[in-house]
């Protein structure tokens, strides 16, 4: 299968570590992808023009970072790492889409950064700014990230935080999250995230 991918997407990135985590790397074919620049293998295989973008063995396309990892953890072999059941399922889910949300409030400010300084809206700014302090502080209070073992919901969140670092080291996030500091520290350290870092 082809996953096209940026090495700065941090959707992308959670693709890639879910892949490195269960063991099925020399499955995937990575295709780079200058999305500027509008490449037409990545239009066919979405149109929207985004990545991540898997094509599957069978010629499917599949988009979206949450829908290519359920693919994925579903098809490939190893280590499950999205629940199947219960509340564990649904606290992974729910992590995952708060990490799924921080990378774009995050992706956003890059957005309105690039404009002209006349164009920006210090609105929305300070309104995506705000989304990720407040997700940064419940992940902080809730810290079940810490205590649910490997999952789709922790690489979402560590994968969150890193684009964060890479491209917003002016957020302080550390100061308000002593104990997520702590174990994202110990997320980022492991291979898969070591061998994807865009930075």
């Amino acid at each position: 299968m082809k996953l096209f991918y940026s090495p700065t997407s941090p959707f992308a990135r959670k693709v890639r570590v879910l892949v490195h985590e269960k063991g099925c790397a020399e499955q995937v074919e990575y295709i780079l992808a200058a999305t500027m620049e509008d490449p037409a293998a990545l239009h066919a295989a979405n149109p929207l023009g985004r990545v991540p973008a898997l094509i599957t063995p069978e010629g499917t396309p599949v988009i979206e970072s949450d829908v290519i990892c359920a693919y994925l953890d579903e098809v490939l072999p190893g280590q499950k790492l999205i629940p199947s059941e219960g509340p564990a399922h649904w606290q992974s889910l729910y992590r995952q889409s708060l990490g799924d949300g921080i990378m774009e409030a995050a992706i956003r400010l890059i957005y309105e950064k690039n404009r002209p300084e006349s164009e920006r809206s210090a609105m929305w700014m300070a309104r995506w700014k705000r989304a990720i302090d407040r997700s940064v502080i419940a992940l902080e209070a809730d810290m079940g990230v810490a205590q649910s073992g490997l999952d789709i919901g922790g690489i979402a969140v560590a994968c969150a935080l890193g684009y964060i670092d890479f491209r917003h080291p002016d957020i302080e996030w550390r100061a308000n999250a002593p104990r997520l500091s702590g174990w994202y520290a110990t997320m980022s350290a492991r291979p898969s995230f070591v061998e994807s870092n865009p930075a």
